[in-house]
């Protein structure tokens, strides 16, 4: 093991990112040579006067660069420099953009790192009315959308539909999914420099599309009961952003729903500073709590996004957006600017899942499913602390002591599955820390691949330190 100690006397940022730079160059000047062994966290940690999360987080870093590997038992070495050339394609940016995930996924893991919807045999519905689209609009199928047909902002309608609220059929704009709908909201409300509000975790997939065509974060706090009305306040008086971005049931990754109080209040801060607001309902249409939406309480400025992801299927990439009165016209040319233009095929077989009543057949045999697999983890994680719902594909797990997000999920990573840390949730710099992973368990294609990948779980869990040290 290297006795080898870093010099942080000079230089500004980050403790773990001045880290991490000096091991980078010590790997470079041979310092640290290939097949070294680092010191454990907890040593090192103590050696130059840091926590043992400042460490982790170091770690990861060096894991992320393809400069180090870390096992279970045996520690953290530094690789040669034939096994930590970067791929080709690889590059600082991309990684910062993709977050914390692989670009591509490493074939025989576990994927507990998705919550689409789950399979349930939904390809033999899909099949049919593809096959009749085929037959009835074959021409439409082989031509660019040109048009919007009635049938399509009806079935949103009735999607997006929540409770006693329901948009004006006018008033929906079909969508490439979710996200697509969403970034086509914030390129016709925003420009670069403006503000956008999200929790300190949330969906971050979209805080990093913002941040890549230059607008700027506002970080809001939350708590069990979803964003804080009082910290919103603070971040409207002080930032003034233009718009926010909340999910108010179920939220990803946290399970949080805001009551009632709050959702007013939301609307009512919203309105007095004149932000515009993204309502995601992917996971609370599936939640059933029937809180009216916040966009019930100022219907004027909020935007309720919705899609077919998390409960029929992702590969469709159906979605819609309910707008406020005389915006949807905008969103839909923003849309098509932002995407290239909707496929004929894909917006018809959306409309035609939810017309005909198969999207919430299908979407009734897959909650069926959640609920099988939402018991199973409950049984498998007993004693641990966690937050589930019967209805959503996922979980937020509490870690003990001394397991850290990021490590942990590296160690589940060697075992052979794929989890998200909290870091993968983070919508800007955040100093809040968690120690909380998400298990998302839909995506295994069978129920004894969920309780293998849960065991391997539990298994780590339940080895406290033993091997916490050895975890890049």
């Amino acid at each position: 093991m290297t006795n080898w100690l870093p010099d942080l006397r000079e230089g500004s940022g980050p403790i773990y990112i001045r880290l991490a730079d000096e091991m980078e160059k010590a790997i470079g000047t041979g310092d640290l040579a290939a097949g070294s062994k680092l010191p454990p966290q907890r040593n090192l940690a103590y050696d130059i006067g840091v926590t043992i999360g400042t460490i982790s987080r170091a770690y990861s870093l060096l894991h992320e660069r393809g400069l180090v590997s870390g096992e279970v038992g045996r520690g953290t070495y530094v690789l040669s420099r034939s096994e930590s050339a970067p791929h080709p394609g690889h590059d600082p940016v991309t990684s910062s953009l993709a977050g914390t995930r692989p670009l591509n996924t490493p074939a025989g893991k576990i994927r507990f790192d998705s919550t689409a919807a789950p399979e349930i045999g939904q390809s033999e519905t899909i099949a049919s009315i593809v096959s009749d689209i085929l037959t009835d609009r074959a021409h439409d199928v082989v031509s660019y959308t040109r048009g919007f047909p009635e049938h399509w902002q009806e079935a949103g309608r009735r999607w997006l539909s929540y409770g006693d609220w329901a948009p004006q059929a006018e008033a929906v704009v079909p969508t490439l999914g979710a996200h697509a709908g969403i970034m086509a909201i914030i390129s016709v409300l925003t420009n670069p420099g403006d503000r956008i509000v999200f929790e300190h975790l949330t969906y971050s997939q979209v805080s990093r599309a913002v941040g890549l065509i230059g607008r700027r974060i506002s970080l809001v706090d939350s708590d069990r009961q979803g964003v804080s009305p009082d910290d919103f306040e603070r971040v409207c008086v002080q930032e003034h952003p233009k718009i926010a971005f909340f999910m108010s049931s179920a939220q990803n990754p946290t399970l949080a729903t805001m009551p009632f109080d709050h959702r007013k209040a939301i609307a009512e801060i919203a309105r007095r500073h004149n932000v515009w607001l993204i309502e995601d309902n992917l996971y609370g249409a599936m939640n059933k709590k029937e809180i009216p939406l916040i966009a019930a309480f100022a219907p004027e400025r909020t935007f309720v996004v919705d899609g077919l992801s998390k409960s029929v299927s992702a590969g469709i990439r159906g979605g819609w957006v309910a707008c406020p009165a005389h915006f949807a016209q905008r969103v839909r040319v923003a849309h098509k600017m932002m995407t290239g233009g909707l496929p004929f095929m894909l917006a018809e077989l959306a409309a035609r899942l939810v017309l005909s009543g198969e999207a919430e057949n299908i979407w009734n045999r897959c909650r069926a499913e959640i609920n099988t697999r939402e018991a199973l983890a409950r049984q498998t994680l007993a004693g641990y602390d966690f937050n589930s719902n019967p209805d959503i594909p996922f979980l937020w797990l509490k870690l003990p002591d001394p397991w850290l997000s990021a490590t942990f999920k590296n160690a589940v990573y060697t075992d052979g599955v794929l989890i998200d840390d909290e870091d993968e949730f983070k919508a800007g710099r955040s100093e809040k820390i968690t120690h909380r992973v998400r298990l998302g368990f839909s995506s295994p294609v069978s129920r004894q691949e969920v309780d293998q990948g849960l065991k391997i779980v539990r298994g780590l869990l339940d080895s406290g330190s033993a091997g916490y040290d050895s975890v890049a």
